[in-house]
């Protein structure tokens, strides 16, 4: 298998998992499932909090699976890093220990994978990047090298 296959597979392969974990539980959170519910009292969370979180689960997670609006994207990859890290915080902060925070940390490490592989069509350019790669002197350089 090629390399870049292997690269695009493993993309959507974590950001598959990612995305179906934050519809489901965006969709769980905004139902108000009591499984949901018992969590976030557990942590210390208000009941609305839950609503506001499963959105812009939801919302991150669309942003994620369909093409094109990297920036968009971006965003979306930064919440869902903020969701992921403050989950294990707060599960740690309440003392249920460092077992309950495995899943969290997991999810942070398919949240790094596919952000780290993600298809440059997929991932936001900087202005100098975009300059560069139209410049005549960055396609001559390609060349020579």
């Amino acid at each position: 298998m090629r390399i870049t296959t292997l690269k695009t597979a493993t993309y959507w392969l974590t950001t598959g998992l990612l995305g179906l974990d934050f519809l489901v539980g965006g969709a769980f959170q905004i139902g108000r499932s009591p499984q949901a519910a018992e969590g976030f009292a557990h942590l210390g969370y208000p009941a609305y909090f839950m609503t506001l979180l499963g959105v812009w689960k939801i919302l991150g997670a669309i942003a994620l699976l369909v093409p094109g609006l990297p920036r968009l994207k971006e965003w979306a990859y930064a919440g869902i890093f903020f969701d992921l890290t403050a989950a294990v915080v707060s599960v740690l902060a309440v003392g249920d220990g460092f077992a309950p925070a495995l899943l969290p940390l997991a999810f942070l490490a398919l949240t790094l994978a596919s952000w780290a592989l993600r298809p440059q069509s997929r991932a936001l350019t900087t202005p100098i990047e975009a300059r560069s790669a139209r410049s005549p002197l960055a396609t001559s350089a390609h060349a020579a090298a």
